[in-house]
């Protein structure tokens, strides 16, 4: 018991940052709630060749929720930990009991929550783009269990990618280049059914919102069934954030080995 209580304190302050740097950060998240819901219609205009057109409009709009969820959770986590690289403070964090990868997750927990405006500004713009158009898009809780499988995955991604950071330094336009990866191969704008086989194997396998979009399309599209089933849902983020942590420890250990944990 001795044990849980400064451990569960630590996650504890590594949420609290987070949350405050929401806090601190406002301005800059009003601005993203304005040009990610602005992108999102300039997408729709794009593919519909200047038309906000009707069949379009709902299913972009799940995988752009998607992909501005885990634009704004992996950056977050990413720049909070390599501002404590780049400020000189991040061996001070090794003074608390808890493991590194757990305070990592820690902080995913705060980036899932200060991802959620941007992502909540994005599907109120498509809720009303398509009541304009005379369209209808129901909510489903059922939505609720692939939502937890994107952030849980997603905290499989962050881990990696603050390994990296801790071993190669200036790394900060893998996370951009990330994102595009998803946002072309992911299944965010086109389907992964309309992709090559290959394509859609990869983004199953190891992209963190895939298969979460495809469940979303499944339920409130009510389309034909496409995807690998709840079953591989529910497993794929399990795996990615073990992996996660797996990937994490191994660099984490180099870096300590080369004795650059904290040098920038």
């Amino acid at each position: 018991m001795s044990t849980i209580t400064p451990r569960a304190g630590s996650v504890a302050n590594e949420i609290g940052k987070g949350l405050l740097d929401l806090v601190t950060g406002w301005r800059e998240m009003v601005i993203q709630m304005i040009t990610f819901p602005v992108f999102y219609l300039l997408i729709v205009l794009f593919i519909g060749r200047g038309q906000l057109r009707a069949d379009l409009l709902a299913p972009v709009l799940i995988g752009m929720v998607a992909l501005t969820f885990i634009h704004e959770q992996v950056n977050r986590v990413f720049w909070s930990y390599q501002g404590d690289i780049q400020s000189g403070v991040l061996e001070q964090t090794y003074l608390t009991p808890l493991p590194s990868a757990l305070r990592i997750l820690g902080r995913q927990v705060s980036a899932a929550v200060a991802a959620l405006p941007t992502a909540l500004s994005v599907l109120a713009t498509g809720y009303v783009a398509i009541a304009l158009n005379g369209g209808r898009l129901a909510f489903d809780v059922r939505i609720l269990v692939p939502v937890t499988a994107i952030a849980v995955g997603t905290g499989g991604l962050a881990l990696i990618l603050c390994g990296l950071t801790l071993v190669y330094k200036r790394i900060a336009i893998i996370t951009q280049v990330s994102v595009a990866v998803y946002a072309i191969a992911g299944g965010t704008l086109v389907p992964l059914t309309s992709m090559p086989g290959w394509t859609a194997t990869l983004s199953r396998l190891f992209v963190p919102i895939a298969p979460g979009i495809e469940a979303m399309r499944n339920i409130l599209l009510t389309g034909p069934h496409s995807g690998w089933g709840p079953a591989w849902l529910l497993l794929q983020p399990v795996l990615l954030l073990g992996i996660g942590v797996a990937v994490f420890t191994a660099l984490e250990r180099l870096a300590r080995k080369r004795g650059t944990l904290g040098r920038y």
